[in-house]
Order: structure tokens, then sequence, then C-alpha cells
């Protein structure tokens, strides 16, 4: 999902002003060096910013000032006269001198005694839950929401370069950004209107999409998906705060006053309410904090005005600034509700000033509350049509009734200008090439054909040697109720072609019936999943591994055939059912042998498996979110856990089925946010197998001879070092983001991130199995005297798309050919 914003940077790096006041420059001390988080506000107002790591700010305004006041703990406030509406590059020097009588300076920290900030802090901890929508029993409003992207850093060079040649015209709706000041070219637009209930007493809620407008990238469920995962809804009186799958220490947090400052600067008269203005900034640079300041109310402690900015120096990928802004409304006198809220995020390869990159701005505005209305509960609970084709296609009449915010002249040219984009060949050619590296796929549209994964044409292994591969997909759109699938591969060593197909259809939007079926014969790793899985068209990372730590030539033959039907009744909650067939022999007999005691077999020996199965299984996903109404969804967010259950029966007599056996299996897996300490990723997996079945039906746990971190797997076993009728494996890793590495200095400014591991396993193999695959030339051994285990120690961040693991086999070191010691690597996109 995350590879999304690839589109904009092939877009991007592949090659008008109405408010009244406009203000920017640099604040310095006497000494000439800046001054960051100082505050810069207009005079008789409560419109204001703050400085930056670096001093610098920019500040407009729709009403017009003559005089900018700018103040900083510990230096004298200078109040400076505008001359003109517009007035730039200005240096404000500030002289030392105390500005407030009740707080103590020391050494650029403020002091947590004495401190009225922190006192205002206290009482906004005491009175948070008892503001706001939980003060209500039911509670309904309209809910208007508008994401925009937008090229931002426009200069004359980049207008005159050759990638925009013959798309000039693009450059006539730039404007100036109001939070940055820098130039801009709005490119794509999305708008969506939801009517919300909720129940604080039974703590239900229901949201409903009632109309969905875009502009640019409609089509394209990467960039969708992209787009919400990116804009997540948040409080900002929790503790910590999610961006970018990273938790931010809130500035109203419990934990605040350990990693911000806070200055107690101003009061003023908001809507009739009388507010005090703080200030915070952090007190450690390198840490996922923000700068900014605050109006909270006198007299009910809740928050009227938050703006805020994460620092420049904290450890986060791709993104130069996050810039925050939310206005609360006041209600009944006392209860305070969310009116806007603004977010807008600077993407860019770069930190520089001077960097390109891509604004990503999203607005949502909340009105029409209604409260104590009381709903059955089934209300929440009934399911409704979850695809409605009126709902994207409304008239411009709805939207001017239900915008509860006006588009300006640069969003409403975002409609016109991709239109006539769309009918640019050049744009079309960059388009795709962006859609490829977001999705795997080439689209044809004449044939709505999809070429791909494009990224895997080449492969290798010991038995095919250099693989080619051709594939491709059927796709009308991202709500498609069908889609086949298919390719076929051909091994240049073997001289063999390999081919796989499959289809599904849905039968039922609103509880996701579908029925499916498929083939395949190929070369497949079978021994790096303790969970079977029965993914007709799936292939493991190490069946094509071209570097592999020792010889990996454990591969199978297999020939499977699918068929199932799975329903959602309950949203995140799937049945799926179905039938499998599948031929199962070894691809090198000579030297990875599957051979097992047949006495039906004259020789008494057999070397393939027949198998047919029945499985059923159970999947439970609480809090995954999703894109797309079709017989496939994107998920929107990883942060939901995962329950998997599956239960198999093996049949005999079925298509001269050979095995009878019965197999249940758990998977668990639950990634956790501890706060400011980072993600800790949970993993449990348990199963046994009832009857006599030979190795290629075992469990085998999943090894790792690759040199690739491969999720899941343990790196320092060979494939089939343990094979197991019994189990449970357990796997833990914490990231910690940073958090050690951004206290030692000299390596806080590389922003690298710390990662440990530790991962176990126990099983056992039955008398029985083990006789019946004596003949196999495969060493079957179990954990079962002790649990085997690994630890590991990870960096990651290495040039901001690299990490790499050294891990550790922690017993069982007398085996043959132990691999004590492994280092391995993945690369990837991560904020």
């Amino acid at each position: 999902m995350k590879k999304v914003l690839g589109i904009f940077f092939v877009l991007f790096f592949c090659g008008n002003l109405y408010s009244q006041t406009k203000v920017s420059g640099i604040v310095v001390d006497e000494n000439g060096d800046p001054v960051p988080f100082a505050n810069v506000i207009f005079k008789d107002s409560s419109e204001g910013t703050i400085s930056n790591d670096n001093g610098r700010f920019y500040m407009e305004s729709n009403k017009n000032y003559q005089t900018l006041i700018v103040s900083f703990i510990g230096y004298a406030t200078q109040e400076i006269e505008l001359a003109n509406s517009v007035t730039y590059d200005m240096n404000i020097v500030l002289a030392e001198g105390e500005q407030l009588d009740e707080v103590v300076v020391y050494s650029g920290k403020i002091s947590k005694k004495n401190n009225p900030a922190i006192d205002l802090l206290r009482k906004i901890w005491a009175r948070k839950r008892v503001n706001g929508l939980k003060m209500m029993d039911q509670y309904a409003y309209d809910k208007y929401e508008k994401v925009e992207f937008d090229l931002n850093t426009i200069d004359s060079a980049m207008i005159k370069s050759k990638l925009f040649k013959g798309l000039e015209f693009v450059f006539d709706e730039v404007d100036t950004s109001r939070i940055t000041g820098k130039t801009y070219l709005p490119i794509f637009i999305n708008e969506a209107f939801y009517k919300v209930w909720g129940d604080n007493k039974i703590n239900k809620q229901k949201e409903t999409l009632t109309g969905n407008k875009n502009s640019g990238f409609s089509n394209n469920q990467s960039i969708i998906a992209f787009v919400q995962d990116l804009y997540a809804d948040y409080d900002i009186y929790n503790n910590y705060l999610k961006f970018f799958d990273k938790s931010f220490t809130s500035p109203l947090s419990r934990t605040g006053i350990d990693v911000y400052n806070y200055v107690l600067t101003d009061t003023a008269t908001i809507d009739d309410k009388q507010c005090f203005n703080v200030i915070f900034y952090p007190r450690r640079s390198n840490e996922l904090t923000f700068k900014g300041n605050f109006w909270v109310s006198d007299s009910t402690y809740a928050i009227k005005r938050i703006r805020m900015a994460v620092t420049k120096s904290a450890n986060i990928n791709w993104v130069k600034e996050i810039y925050i802004e939310q206005e609360f409304d006041v209600v009944n006198d006392s209860v305070f509700l969310l009116k806007r809220d603004y977010m807008l995020s600077d993407f860019a390869l770069r930190k520089k000033e001077e960097a390109k990159g891509i604004y990503g701005k999203r607005t949502t505005v909340y009105d029409n509350y209604v409260f104590d209305i009381e709903k059955p509960s089934s209300f929440y609970d009934k399911k409704i049509n979850p695809y409605n084709d009126q709902v994207y296609n409304r008239d411009d009449a709805f939207w001017e009734t239900n915008r509860l915010e006006k588009l300006n002249k640069d969003e409403k040219s975002v409609y016109k200008l991709i239109d006539t984009l769309k009918n640019v060949p050049k744009f079309k050619r960059l388009f795709n090439i962006g859609t490829v590296l977001a999705s795997g796929y080439w689209e044809i549209d004449k044939w709505n054909l999809d070429y791909g994964p494009v990224f895997s044409t080449f492969g290798a292994n010991v038995v095919e040697g250099l693989r080619l591969r051709v594939g491709g997909r059927t796709y009308f759109g991202q709500n498609d109720r069908w889609r086949l699938e298919g390719y076929t591969a051909y091994g240049f060593k073997d001289q063999k072609f390999k081919y796989g197909i499959s289809g599904k259809w849905l039968l039922d939007r609103k509880n996701r019936i579908i029925i499916s079926a498929g083939n395949r014969r190929d070369v497949e790793q079978i021994g790096v999943s303790l969970t079977s899985t029965t993914d007709v068209l799936g292939r493991s990372f190490a069946s094509s591994a071209i570097f592999t730590a020792g010889v990996n030539n454990t591969l199978t033959n297999i020939n499977l055939t699918t068929a199932a039907f799975e329903f959602e009744p309950i949203k995140n909650v799937i049945f799926k059912t179905g039938g499998t067939y599948k031929t199962l022999r070894s691809a090198i007999p000579e030297e990875f042998s599957l051979d097992y005691i047949d006495a039906n077999d004259p020789s008494g020996i057999s070397s393939q498996v027949k198998q047919f199965e029945m499985n059923a299984s159970l999947e439970i996903t609480p809090k995954r979110r999703t894109i797309g109404y079709g017989v496939e969804r994107r998920d929107v967010n990883d942060d939901y856990s995962r329950l998997f259950l599956n239960y198999t029966l093996g049949m005999t007599g079925v298509l001269e089925s050979d095995f009878e056996y019965r197999k249940i299996q758990l998977f668990f897996r639950k990634p956790t946010q501890i706060g400011g300490f980072g993600r800790l990723l949970t993993t449990v997996e348990a199963g046994k197998t009832f009857g006599d079945v030979p190795l290629s039906l075992l469990s085998v746990v999943p090894g790792n001879q690759t040199y690739f971190s491969i999720f899941n797997t343990f790196p320092n076993l060979d494939f089939y070092e343990f094979v197991t009728d019994t189990y449970t494996s357990v796997h833990l890793e914490h990231n910690f983001g940073g958090r050690i590495f951004s206290r030692i200095p000299g390596i806080r400014d590389l922003n690298l991130r710390e990662i440990v591991g530790v991962r176990g396993v126990w099983g056992e193999l039955s008398n029985e199995n083990i006789a019946l695959n004596a003949p196999s030339n495969i060493v079957l051994r179990a954990p079962n005297d002790k649990i085997y285990w690994e630890y590991s120690f990870g960096v990651g961040n290495i040039f901001k798309v690299f990490r790499i693991d050294f891990n550790f086999r922690g017993n069982y070191l007398d085996l043959p050919d132990a691999r004590r010691f492994s280092v391995t690597g993945a690369f990837g996109f991560f904020f």
C-alpha cells in the first residue's frame, strides 16, 4: 500500500494569491543562531504559528493585520509593524530577557515545577473523558471529508523541463500554500460525505457513506487505499497518535511532560470563551513528537483550538512536514465538539528545504450534531448493500447541499485539469509507469486485462535453472464481481512448462458469498509454512531464490486443484469450505526423497502421493479495514489482529486418494503499539495431525535458506531440519522505531531503528509416522526434547530502505551442519 507513493514520485521526480496578510522569515538570537519553536502570532488574534527547527516560519491570513508578535521563553517579545500585506524574508532578532516570571529557564528546557502550563495539563487530563461526545448517551452528525494531493515547490526549471514538455498548461493552476509558503499544483481530490450515528451505552457506532466524488485516480484501488490508510482518524486526547505506522506522543498525553516543554504565553477570548494559550516543543530531537500551541478553555479545560507540526528531526522517512489543525465548537455552553480537522503532509525524497515533493491534505468538517435519540441495537448491526452505484454518481445539487466546506478555486480546477490530462498521451505513459510500481501489473485497458505481476517475470532454482514467467488477470474495475488469473512459466534447465489458472465469482455483495476454483502444476518449496494454504496461485519466495545458504534441493512437484465456497455473515468474520486434490512428488528424487512405505505397491514403496482433502476454516480479523466491493478487496490498514482456524479432512477412495487423516491448525497474529516504545508483532501457531501420513503431508518447521528476512520463518534452520505432526510455535519481534539510537550521540542523526526478535517452536513426531517414512533419505526429527529457539538483533532504516538482521541459534547446536549464525536482510518502503 505504501508503494502507492511511487506513482506520485514517478510523475513528479522523472524529471493567485487570495490571502490579505502573508509573512515569512527566520527568527534568530543575538548571535545569529536560529530560534526554533518561537511563537509567531498576528496581534489581537489567535492566528499564529511556530518557527520550525531552523527558526523559519510562514503564515498567512484572510484578514488584514498590521502587527506581528514574536516571542519565546527566555527572550524579550518583539512587535513588528507590517508596512505591507505581503512581507517575506523577515529577519527577526530576539534579545535575551525573561518573558514570564512564573516559569524558570534551565538551558532552554522548562522546569516542570511551579509551571502553570503543567497545572493546566493536569486539569485537561482530569476532564478529558467528560468532554465531547463521551458526555452523550447517543449522538449523530454529518461528516464531510476532502483529500487533496499537490505537487509542490514548483519553479521555472521544472516548468521548462523535458518531462513537462507539452504539459505546460497544467502550471496555470499553480498557487501558494498558506502553511509553508511553497508553490503547489493540485493533481488529485477526493470528496466524501458520511452520516454517522453512535451509542455510548452499548458502545456501537455506524458510519454510512452517502456520497463520493474524486478526480485523477478514481479507478485505482491502490491510490484510494493509500489515502484512507494515510489519514486514519485520531483523537488528540489520546496518549499517542498514530500516523504512518508510527506512534507520536500527543502533547496532551500524560507522558507529555517527559518529552515536551510547555509554556503558558497568553490569554484571549475565542467565540465568547476565555482561553489560555500554551506553547509546546520537544525536549529532545529525533523523537516522534510535535511542536505547536493550543488554546484551552479556562472553565471546562477543553481544547478550543490546536495547531501542531512534527519536528523535522523526527525519525520518519519520506515526510518533510506534518501539520495539524483542529478546531472545536462549544455546545450547551460546556461541551466542546470537533468542528474542523485539517492535516497537511509534505512527502519528499529528501528533507532539504528546497526539495520538491507532494502535499497530501485532508480536511474534515463535522456539523449538524444531534443527541440523545436512541436507536435499537439492531440498527447498528444491520448489514446493508455495501456498494451503491448512486453513491459514486451524485449530481452537483447533492454536493452543493452537502459540502460542509465549499471548494476553493484551486480545488474546483482539479476536476477540469485531470479530465484534460487523461487525453494527453504523455501523461498516460507516466501514469502507467507509476501504476506498475504500485500494483505490479501493467494495465491493458482495451482488453480489460492486466499483465503481471511483472516482478515475478524472472526466477531461478536448482531444478528449473533460469525461470521465465508470464501471466495476467482480468480487470474491468475495482468492483469486478468476477476475476480470472493465470500464468505459464518455463524452466530452461528442466525444459518444462508450468502453469496456473484460477477464477472467482462474487455471488452476493452483502454477505460476500464467493465461489472459486483453480489448478496449478509447478515446482514448489512447500517446507516454508506451518499453516497450510489452499491458494492455488501462491508461490513461496524460497522457490525461486537464486542465492541460498546451502543447497536448496528440497523442492516438490505439485499438481493442485481446488474449489471453495466462502461467505462473510459478519464483518471481518469469514467462513470458507472446499475441497482440494493434489499430487505430490519430489522434484529431485535422487537428492530429496519423499518415498514412504506402501503395502499396495508391488515394490512396497511409493514416491508419489495422491490426496483428496475437505477443508473448513474460520478467519476473524477485528478492526480490519478494506476498500473495494468486488470479488477482491485491498486492506487499508495493517494494524489488525488475525485469528485463523483450519480443519482438514483427508479422505481415501476419492480419485484414488491415498490417506485418511484429520488436521487441526491455529494461526494468530497481533501487532501491538507499545506507546512510544515501538511496535511488537506476536505470532502464534499450533496444530496437530491425527493419523499416519507421509512426509509431504506432515508439518515442516519453516526454515529459511535464503539471505532475505522472511516473516514467520527460522533463519538458522534448513528446510526440513525439523518435521512434526504436532507443533506449537511463537514468534516475537519488536521494532523500537529508533527510540534507543536517538539517544546515542553520533548515531542519532542516522535515524536508524533497532529491532529485536525471539522465536521458538516445540513439536513431536509419532513413531508411526517415522516408520511410515523410513524409506525417505531425510532425517526425520522433531524439537520434542526441548523447545528450539533463536534470537536476533536487527538494524532497520539503513539508507531508509534496507534492514539487516543478525540471527543466532539458541540450541540444538550439535546437529550435523547446524547453522549457529546467519545474516539476513530485506528491502522495503517504510515511513
